[in-house]
């Protein structure tokens, strides 16, 4: 059941509950940060990043981290790998780099080429220059939850940006930057 817009509506039949979930959670408006991590092998180091609405602080005392990732995500399979990950917080204009790191399908050797960035002290992954604030992390634990992992990481670094920049948020499928 829909409306006239043609999102779900409450009350539909339980085979439409994922869409009008969807809908629903879609009316959320979340930050949208950059969770990168490095992997070493033989000698060479692959970056590896995605774009992420579901970064969340969960604890102050220790600092504690989390973010949600597809199970069958490039980055899960990183995850088995590596121990420490970054995040970056990003600014009101860091959209081309959300949407390009958001996008399925790029390629996997290199595509934080075209990505301003830094190495992190504490996790050797990217910290994207055009954040407002990073977190560095090491994973604490992993758990399944239906077709997502949520990641739990111990912070082991962060920075803020100097001067406002703003933020990106992601609602309704789109990004918009949010002026301080």
């Amino acid at each position: 059941m829909a409306d006239a817009a043609g999102d779900p509506v409450s009350g539909a039949a339980p085979g439409d509950l994922v869409e009008t979930f969807r809908a629903a959670t879609a009316r959320l408006a979340a930050g949208v940060c950059v969770v990168s991590a490095a992997r070493r092998r033989g000698g060479s180091t692959a970056d590896h990043a995605m774009t992420v609405t579901s970064f969340v602080p969960v604890s102050l005392y220790p600092p504690m981290a989390l973010f949600c990732v597809h199970a069958e995500a490039r980055m899960r399979e990183v995850l088995d790998d590596v121990d420490t990950w970054a995040v970056s917080v990003l600014d009101a204009r860091a959209g081309h780099a959300a949407e390009w790191l958001a996008t399925p399908g790029r390629p996997t050797i290199g595509q934080l080429g075209p990505v301003a960035h830094h190495r992190g002290v504490a996790s050797g992954a990217a910290l994207l220059d055009g954040a407002q604030a990073w977190v560095e992390c090491r994973t604490a634990w992993i758990r399944p939850a239906g077709d997502h992992d949520v990641v739990v990481g111990e912070v082991v670094s962060a920075q803020v940006a100097p001067g406002a920049r703003g933020a990106l948020v992601h609602r309704l499928g789109r990004l918009a930057p949010l002026p301080d």
